[in-house]
């Protein structure tokens, strides 16, 4: 067994865990006193230790979860709010992109309880296979705080569960119970996703040749990757026009006041630019 953690934060814990047992390293995303909310900080430790594990022979398969009882509710509320007021620290067209985990030449899998949304929802689907409790609570929400599908979802969602259901998700930014997410084919149900998680990973990493699993993931994903790859850099352009628009601020003001939000109706000038946008005769 090997086993060490990343920096750690003012709370004294580690920002992500890792260790390796049985041939499967199980990484944990360890903020719990803010139910693991996404930081630049603990992507990049995350990002790092996707790269560890990817570089580890001893490392046959990756288990992803979150400490406490949530895997990750998305973006941090601070860094969230910062981006609704102006901040442009942290843009996301500076960093790695968040489809890192699709390739990765190992099989990565999902441990889903508790909240699961916004980027927690981007890292969920980036994972090859994801088991989620009954009760786990997952959204990609982004329609709610005035954002567009981000980083791929457009063409990646569709690929897991279908046109209509990626309609669904997409669209309403409801909140899906793991039991719905199971019907949808999103994830596969389980009352200890944890546990399940791990004994599958264990069971390709004592049956399943190495090799065979790095070809046979690379031609699961060969045809998917340039769309998703198309769709992720659109978002990012859409991202950076929507995030100046008041719906975002109003989405996250909404949010962090436990509100409904007050959205504006589309203007003519608006209607206009997205009519052009939609028939490819104008500009992002």
């Amino acid at each position: 067994m090997t086993s060490h953690a990343t920096a750690a934060e003012t709370t004294g814990e580690p920002l992500v865990k890792y260790e390796v047992n049985d041939g499967v390293a199980l990484i944990t995303w360890n903020r719990p006193h803010r139910r693991n909310a996404w930081t630049p900080a603990m992507e990049a430790e995350y990002f790092g230790l996707l790269r560890t594990a990817a570089a580890d022979g001893a490392v046959r398969a990756i288990v992803v979860t979150g400490a406490g009882g949530n895997f990750c509710p998305g973006t941090d509320m601070t860094a969230l709010f910062d981006a609704a007021n102006g901040s442009r620290a942290n843009n996301p067209e500076d960093r790695e992109p968040q489809t890192l985990a699709i390739t990765i030449p190992k099989p990565i899998i999902a441990a889903i309880e508790g909240a699961c949304a916004g980027t927690g929802f981007i890292q969920a689907c980036v994972c090859d296979i994801r088991f989620a409790t009954p009760d786990a609570k997952i959204t990609a929400a982004f329609v709610r705080r005035g954002i567009m599908a981000e980083h791929g979802l457009a063409v990646l969602v569709p690929a897991l569960v279908g046109t209509a259901n990626a309609m669904d998700i997409l669209l309403s930014g409801r909140v899906i119970r793991g039991t719905e997410a199971a019907q949808m084919g999103l994830v596969r149900l389980s009352e200890n996703a944890l546990d399940d998680a791990l004994a599958y990973a264990r069971d390709l990493a004592a049956n399943a040749s190495p090799q065979a699993l790095a070809v046979t993931k690379m031609q699961m994903y060969s045809e998917l990757r340039a769309p998703v790859e198309k769709a992720r850099l659109t978002a990012l352009k859409l991202w950076q026009t929507l995030r100046e628009h008041d719906d975002f601020k109003e989405g996250v003001r909404s949010f962090q006041e436990r509100r409904p939000p007050r959205f504006a109706p589309v203007g003519e000038a608006e209607l206009d630019r997205l009519e052009k946008l939609w028939t490819g005769t104008g500009d992002l």
